[in-house]
């Protein structure tokens, strides 16, 4: 085996490991998306932070000894990291099966119509 034919073996395995990780994920999503769901019938809202990377609910404030001395000192938002694929970041995405008041809708409007033109800019 060529030095080539390796290195499109290598590339061909981690595109079908990032495939299968898409899917892990999307399965992640929809369990989340059906248990609130179900909640809702029940009449029972929560929020949930979930991952923005995989999407995973298993998110947890990064501690003060672990590297977030700012967050805690209330400097800076506090930090989170993912469970499950070791995201680390300040920002979390929270799923919800609340009801969107006029403002909420008008935010997540807002922040589409800025994505439609970075798209038409590019």
């Amino acid at each position: 085996m060529t030095e080539e034919e390796k290195q499109k073996k290598k590339k061909k395995q981690k595109q079908l490991a990032l495939l299968k990780q898409k899917e892990v994920e999307s399965q992640k999503f929809v369990e989340l998306l059906e248990t609130l769901a179900e909640l809702e019938k029940e009449q029972k809202y929560v929020d949930v932070q979930i991952c923005p990377q995989c999407k995973s609910p298993r998110i947890r404030r990064v501690g003060t000894l672990s590297g977030d001395m700012s967050g805690h000192m209330g400097l800076t938002p506090p930090k989170f990291e993912c469970v499950d694929c070791g995201w680390r970041e300040r920002t979390v995405v929270k799923a919800t099966n609340r009801k969107m008041g006029v403002k909420q809708v008008a935010i997540i409007a807002e922040a589409r119509d800025i994505e439609e033109r970075k798209k038409f800019e590019r």
